[in-house]
């Protein structure tokens, strides 16, 4: 099939976009994943790694780093300069129980075939008192920022409250990607060996924002950020999750 303006946008609905760029916004979850996951030393994986930014990024602190991506493109992309990149989903992770100290899911579960699997895959694959660190959509965020379907065309951007609609409504509109309630994605992990350490949800980093309009995009950032310490987290972009093992 011809590369074209289409298939290009119904891959990113599939798949999502990886991170192409290094700005403030990954720098800031960056910082997020050290805060409650260590990585000195430690050997990680990063379910859904897209081009390998994340990966590059830890290898500061640990040479450990493995990287799973089930698009072949990207993979292999991302495995030109980081060798130990596997093609795979997320169901079905190439590695034995107990393999990582910690796991990476980044903006990826939304997209998955199956979520629940995903997830007990994560946990699968850690070692007893390794971490998951998962990021996700926000069911509660003003915006559905991976675009929505119209009449049967895929229309790329930021669509203002698509996941406020009932579920019958932002499925229609949304049917690609998920977005997870506080409750909804806690339940991912019933039954599962686990504890929850951290759960909040975080604004943007606005940096496309503050490329444009730095005043503007530096205000936002203040008072968002602000709100994180408030009840009103609840509006956040993402989810911020973090998850153990126990045994």
């Amino acid at each position: 099939m011809p590369v074209t303006r289409e298939t290009v946008g119904e891959k990113a609905a599939t798949l999502g976009h990886p991170s192409y760029v290094w700005r403030f916004g990954q720098d800031r979850r960056l910082n997020l994943i050290r805060e409650w996951a260590s990585l000195e030393g430690k050997r990680v994986l990063d379910v859904g790694c897209g081009l390998g930014m994340y990966m590059r990024k830890m290898r500061a602190f640990t040479s450990d780093v493995y990287g799973v991506e089930i698009d072949l493109e990207r993979a292999a992309e991302a495995g030109r300069e980081l060798s130990l990149v596997a093609c795979a989903a997320a169901e079905a992770l190439p590695f034995p129980d107990g393999s990582f100290d910690v796991v990476l899911s980044h903006e990826m579960i939304e997209h998955v075939q199956d979520d629940r699997q995903t997830v007990a895959e994560a946990i699968r694959v850690l070692r007893p008192g390794g971490r998951l660190v998962l990021f996700c959509p926000n069911r509660l965020y003003f915006f559905e920022t991976h675009g929505h379907y119209w009449r049967g065309r895929y229309h790329e951007g930021n669509t203002p409250l698509i996941n406020w609609l009932p579920d019958p409504l932002r499925d229609r509109l949304a049917p690609h990607v998920r977005a997870y309630t506080r409750g909804g994605l806690r339940r991912l992990f019933d039954s599962l060996p686990v504890r929850i350490v951290y759960h909040t949800q975080i604004y943007p980093g606005y940096d496309n924002i503050v490329y444009a309009r730095p005043r503007l995009g530096r205000l936002l950032r203040r008072v968002t950020y602000t709100l994180e310490h408030t009840p009103l987290r609840i509006f956040g972009l993402s989810h911020f999750l973090v998850v153990e093992r126990l045994r």
